[in-house]
């Protein structure tokens, strides 16, 4: 009997333990993995996972239009014909590709093959700004989205892209986007106001994303109420929820199509008409006067022309301007450097961003200020000798004052002055020593004059040193200077010659054509700033009105307590003023005075609606001016100004003219005013003949 056979590797039972718990190790891992996955992580899957399935599709919607006052266009949109490829659609041969590219070729212009497909091309490339072939272009698009249409060329002629529509059988994968792109049927003529659309800033991309615009696609307005106005004329894209493919390939839609919302209309108050005749009596104007000298010596202004009684700009003309249907559809970049490197600034809206000394105009804050406050009375004699001399301190007891004569503009061609001035004839004749005595004092002769603080109190109560807020971009606020800002922006004291030439608009003042105009207006209103405006009417895209016209006055200067009261050392006490209806009145009287019998006389010697207004010439030294070499110690180079209204016993229009370098308002910038003011008259009369005709 044998016995049985001991195994040489008795069986460890720790070795089976070892092999179930790896076992269930790793079922356990996957139950957790699982268990993230389908009920931790579940619901984000499933968002992705319909991501992945699903698409919104952005419907572009219709950018409002804008009109001006009578309904001429503006600004409108018009189709723009773009060739486009979907790669997944192109021929399944590569010979047959090859086919479409050539025919394609031959109408368009767009070569075949150019250029290479590497890291840089790929993230440099921009349809339609491109030097690369059909056949790098389409690689691109069928690389990122075969079933997406990819721009070849834009902006063909539609004849061109007819043809294309009627060879589509030829032309497999080939097909014409209609794209709205914007024109300006006025241009230059009112591209400062109008304005321009651009692609959307990055910096702003996600907010417009979160609205439902595409960056590459959407644009939104640059300049002009294209940009100020932006909100209401941009209106809604629409929008499709879309089941893909995972090639992209559209299948159906999962939700009902959310359909675009046009944007609304703008109707402008601006004339068309007038802003025609504006701008040519300016270029004109400047023109003949260089022709007359043999020299480019005039190249820049701004006409501005408003309805005094409801604010309404009825025309706006700052040149030189920029032609805006340049960038109708892209942003040449070559064109855009040349307008920013002007020194006249093309770009810039002079009207209302523009800042400069105002001069003689600024003497109506200073006729309001000395007869409120009693300064003088209106038939007071102030004499004009030429010049005066006086001690310039800087504190009131200052020990070491310096002498410092101040002259009438008369005095360097006549060595005199005007004599003997009350206060209509000092404003009528713009006697700079009228202006210097009343407002900083002299002698025993105006023993306590106006002072630089109550000077700026009546300026800002008739527009000067503020933000208007007229619905245009870029409006800046001037400057009427006090002894507080000259310390903090200048490092020293105020001083008695910084008052006088204050006074005449000089020195420190600054101000836009804008707030020049609104002064005047505020003046042939009795008193009443209205609100600039630039918007008749908001319209819907049906035509309706749906935001009617309503002027806005901001106050009324002799009803509304604007103005601060100072006491006898010129410290505030709390109170607050208006200005007497008579001294608006005295006012007026003076400013009839000027084309009466005085600075404006000659040139509205024969003009037939009674007018007020006031000349205004004032010294300068900028930039462009020192590049020149024109800032001569005591003969600086000057700006032209005239601003005024008419008929004068019952306003209906207010004009500003302003010519950079002018010179002479009354030889530069009165002219062109008066032209302006035919125009509206010659205009008013032809509206009032036709048959269904509008007054502006």
């Amino acid at each position: 009997m044998h016995e049985p056979m001991e195994h040489p590797h008795p069986f460890e039972h720790w070795r089976l333990t070892v092999f179930y718990a790896a076992i269930a190790f790793v079922i356990g891992f996957y139950l957790l993995r699982l268990f993230n996955l389908q009920i931790l992580q579940g619901a984000n899957y499933r968002i992705r996972a319909e991501d992945n399935r699903t698409m919104e599709v952005s419907i572009p919607t219709q950018r409002g239009l804008i009109y001006d006052r009578n309904g001429y266009i503006l600004a409108k949109n018009v189709p723009s014909y773009n060739v486009v490829i979907t790669p997944a659609e192109l021929p399944a041969d590569e010979g047959g590709i090859q086919e479409v590219y050539r025919q394609l070729s031959q109408l368009i212009g767009v070569p075949v093959n150019n250029g290479e497909i590497n890291e840089e091309t790929v993230r440099n490339f921009t349809p339609c700004a491109t030097d690369l072939g059909i056949a790098q272009i389409v690689y691109i698009g069928d690389t990122n989205a075969p079933y997406s249409p990819i721009r070849i060329k834009c902006n063909i002629d539609q004849q061109t892209a007819m043809i294309i529509r009627e060879r589509a059988a030829d032309l497999p994968g080939v097909g014409i986007e209609v794209e709205s792109v914007r024109e300006y049927p006025t241009g230059s003529l009112t591209s400062a106001v109008v304005g321009f659309l651009g692609p959307i800033p990055a910096s702003e991309e996600a907010d417009y994303r979160a609205r439902g615009f595409l960056p590459n696609r959407d644009k939104v307005g640059f300049a002009g109420v294209e940009y100020s106005l932006n909100d209401l004329l941009i209106g809604q894209n629409g929008k499709r929820v879309v089941e893909v493919d995972a090639a992209g390939q559209i299948l159906r839609d999962l939700e009902p199509p959310e359909q675009p919302m046009p944007g609304y209309s703008i109707k402008l108050t601006i004339d068309t008409r007038l802003q025609a005749a504006a701008e040519a009596a300016l270029i004109n104007w400047m023109d003949r006067w260089n022709r007359y000298f043999g020299e480019q010596r005039y190249t820049s202004g701004v006409v501005i022309a408003m309805n005094p009684k409801t604010g309404e700009i009825l025309a706006m003309v700052s040149y030189p301007s920029y032609e805006n249907n340049r960038m109708a559809r892209f942003i040449p970049a070559y064109y855009y450097e040349q307008l920013q490197r002007d020194p006249y600034r093309p770009l810039l809206n002079h009207a209302i961003s523009a800042e400069h000394p105002p001069g003689s105009v600024f003497k109506l804050a200073a006729a309001l200020g000395i007869l409120n406050e009693g300064v003088v009375t209106p038939e007071q004699k102030i004499n004009d000798p030429g010049k005066i001399t006086v001690e310039e301190r800087y504190f009131e007891n200052d020990p070491n004052p310096r002498t410092r004569d101040y002259v009438c503009y008369i005095y360097k061609t006549t060595g005199g002055g005007h004599g003997d001035l009350d206060f209509i004839h000092g404003l009528a004749q713009s006697c700079d020593v009228y202006f210097y005595k009343v407002g900083g004092g002299y002698k025993n002769e105006v023993p306590k004059g106006l002072n630089i603080w109550r000077l700026g109190e009546y300026a800002k109560a008739i527009g000067y040193g503020r933000v208007l807020g007229i619905e245009l971009p870029g409006e800046q606020d001037g400057l009427i200077p006090d002894p507080d800002w000259k310390r903090i922006n200048v490092g020293e004291n105020w001083s008695t010659g910084d008052t006088y030439i204050a006074t005449i608009g000089q020195g420190y003042v600054l101000s836009t054509p804008l707030q020049v105009l609104v002064s005047m207006a505020t003046i042939a209103n009795d008193g009443k700033l209205m609100k600039p405006t630039i918007v008749r009417e908001v319209l819907d895209s049906e035509g309706n009105v749906v935001q009617p016209f309503e002027p806005k006055m901001l106050w009324d200067i002799t009803q509304d307590p604007v103005i601060h009261v100072y006491d006898e050392n010129y410290l505030q006490t709390g109170e607050m003023k208006t200005v007497a209806p008579w001294v608006v009145k005295k006012v007026q009287e003076g400013l009839r005075e000027v084309v009466v019998s005085g600075t404006a006389s000659t040139i509205f010697e024969d003009f037939p609606i009674p007018s007020a207004g006031k000349t205004g010439t004032a010294e300068y030294c900028d930039n462009v001016a020192q590049a020149k070499n024109l800032c001569q110690p005591g003969n600086w180079p000057a700006h032209a100004w005239y601003v005024g209204y008419a008929p004068f016993d019952n306003p209906e229009i207010a004009v500003v003219a302003f010519v950079y370098n002018g010179d002479e308002g009354a030889r530069l910038a009165a002219p062109v005013v008066r032209r302006v003011m035919e125009a509206y008259f010659n205009l008013k009369e032809v509206d009032a003949e036709s048959v269904g005709g509008s007054v502006p």
